[in-house]
């Protein structure tokens, strides 16, 4: 039956489809391994219209629902929408989910918070837990005269420390008797963990479906693969987005999770460029051994665009996304330079570890932006529980007023100059924890010399930057340019892909990791080398038609064949001296 299907993809998606109700039907957790380009996500709804399908009415009647953990927002919205919103299956991002199922357990909440990181510290300070109520609403941990405010990953912690309790397991399992995890691979690995404890090794508590690919963890806090004896595991042999010269490539890198193509006749190309007949001096300093100058780098990127646009390459956003797996040139091609130059690592200021850019990047600059653009509902949105009161015409009077004079200070002044307007006018409220660094700034001197004094000493450089430069990070890190790092780019797709491989990482570096792929990974580096082929295989599989990669980093001549075992040797190409 399956030979009547109309391509290979299809044949080898039915296949997989049909292990997955098998394993529904019999009550058998399962994980569901999707590689990239296999419509993991079409997969997951697929089996919640299943489950809706043969038990949704059972499920309303006993008052249960499918829950379906997912990574963000934007993908609990989606899979909310692809199943209609039907009244079985509860989509939520984890933090929610586990919220609402331990809220209620409010006395073993109160006991058990000072145990966790830091609380103990806080609650001294007052006295003690006593009968505040724990709550939870935008992530910033806070102790008030009347509750506790918890911390994102204080409601995950809470979550399985309350795991082992048997009462707590019975609820979940009664309101919840089957549990899907879309990307499973970025799960935390404390709830994972809980998970494979106290329901599939005891064989109680609900059905639960894992789905996702653990060649695509690219972030830190992730659990990664999940193997357990209880689960059956699924391969869906399938890649619905790439042409057949990038899927041999993936194959190639990964011969345990071959795919099929749709089309195997479609047209597409392949590429790899790399920078070892420049003979000037590279850069000798920390993470940046190996690579080119940023002046040099940027002239090989611009002198690559030119000629796969000569090639036929449309290079326009819609159609070529350039992904940088380094910050040599990227800072400079985005127009945020002297920020990028204030921080030690990248991740300070892309993954928006620093308080003061998470604010800025991911609430002041919405609130301006739908200010300007007179969408003030996104805008009261974006302010959250930092919304202004407004009890009258004065009130939304000196709104605006305070309004217009950030939106001057935002085109023409320094980050430090909005910030002290924000202070001054508390609209928006900073964060305590920028508030508080802003205050300690106030008290310090530039003779201390501590440990503690170079974060003053950096946020004393960032108060320079003309804030102009934090709406182009922001603008870069919403997707908003041809330019993306792996942060923006895994789960998309692209018509055209170039990457650019370059050192500034302290977590990666592509020649060592290719040398590796190529031979003997050591025994203590397969962390490291896991982090980097994850990453190498995210980006690889972004695009639908054409794939080049541009390594600014000097390679061996073992990085090379392995890159030439990858792609074929008539596709690996070296770049001249003049680029």
């Amino acid at each position: 039956m399956n030979d009547a299907l109309p391509n290979p993809a299809e044949r080898a998606a039915k296949e997989a489809l049909d292990r997955m109700n098998t394993c529904i039907d019999e009550g058998k957790c399962f994980r569901f391994e999707a590689g990239a380009g296999a419509g993991k996500t079409y997969s997951l709804v697929k089996a919640l219209t299943y489950l809706i399908d043969k038990q949704g009415m059972g499920l309303i009647r006993r008052h249960q629902q499918v829950a379906c953990i997912t990574y963000t927002n934007v993908a609990t919205n989606e899979i909310t929408s692809r199943t209609d919103g039907h009244p079985a299956v509860l989509s939520s991002t984890i933090h929610s989910f586990c919220w609402s199922l331990i809220k209620d357990f409010q006395p073993i909440l109160r006991e058990l918070l000072p145990q966790l990181p830091k609380w103990q510290e806080r609650l001294d300070e007052v006295g003690g837990v006593g009968a505040r109520r724990i709550d939870y609403d935008l992530g910033y941990p806070t102790v008030r005269e009347e509750d506790i405010l918890l911390y994102h990953n204080d409601v995950l912690s809470l979550t399985v420390k309350l795991m082992e309790y048997d009462k707590f397991r019975r609820v979940f399992a009664s309101r919840y008797p089957i549990l899907l995890v879309d990307e499973y691979q970025d799960t935390d690995k404390g709830f994972a963990e809980a998970v494979k404890t106290h329901f599939l090794s005891s064989g109680e508590g609900p059905l639960v479906g894992f789905f996702g690919d653990h060649w695509q963890k690219i972030y830190g806090t992730g659990c990664g693969q999940i193997d357990h004896p209880g689960l059956a595991v699924i391969g869906k042999q399938a890649n619905f987005r790439s042409v057949g010269a990038i899927v041999d490539v993936l194959n190639r890198m990964r011969p345990d999770l071959p795919q099929e193509v749709t089309d195997p006749h479609a047209n597409g190309s392949v590429a790899v460029y790399h920078t070892n007949e420049w003979v000037g001096q590279r850069r000798t300093e920390g993470h940046w051994v190996g690579d080119l100058p940023p002046d040099v780098a940027h002239t090989y990127l611009a002198a690559l665009t030119a000629r796969l646009a000569t090639a036929g390459w449309d290079m326009s956003p819609a159609k070529t996304k350039i992904l940088m797996l380094t910050h040599n040139v990227l800072a400079g091609e985005q127009g945020y330079s002297n920020l990028a130059a204030v921080f030690p690592n990248n991740d300070m200021f892309i993954k928006k570890e620093d308080d003061h850019i998470a604010f800025l990047v991911d609430t002041l600059e919405p609130v301006c932006t739908a200010y300007r653009d007179e969408r003030f509902g996104e805008m009261l949105a974006a302010l959250g529980s930092r919304l202004p009161a407004m009890h009258s015409l004065a009130d939304k009077a000196a709104w605006v007023r305070d309004m217009d004079t950030l939106m001057e200070l935002r085109s023409s002044n320094t980050i430090g100059a909005v910030l002290d307007h924000l202070r001054n006018t508390k609209r928006p409220r900073l964060p305590d924890a920028v508030e508080q660094k802003e205050r300690k700034l106030e008290q310090t001197t530039d003779e201390l010399d501590s440990e503690e004094s170079s974060s003053t000493k950096r946020l004393r450089q960032l108060r320079t930057v003309p804030y102009q430069e934090v709406v182009a990070l922001a603008r870069f890190v919403d997707g908003h340019t041809p330019f993306s790092t792996k942060h923006g780019v895994k789960g998309a797709e692209f018509e055209n892909v170039l990457v650019v491989f370059g050192r500034g990482w302290n977590l990666y570096n592509f020649n060592q990791f290719l040398e590796w792929a190529g031979g003997v990974v050591p025994a203590d580096k397969q962390e490291s080398f896991a982090r980097n082929r994850n990453l190498f295989y995210v980006v690889c599989s972004r695009p639908k038609t054409r794939l080049a990669l541009l390594f600014t980093q000097q390679l061996s001549n073992a990085a090379v064949a392995t890159l030439a075992n990858w792609f074929g040797s008539e596709s690996i190409h070296s770049l001249p001296q003049s680029a």
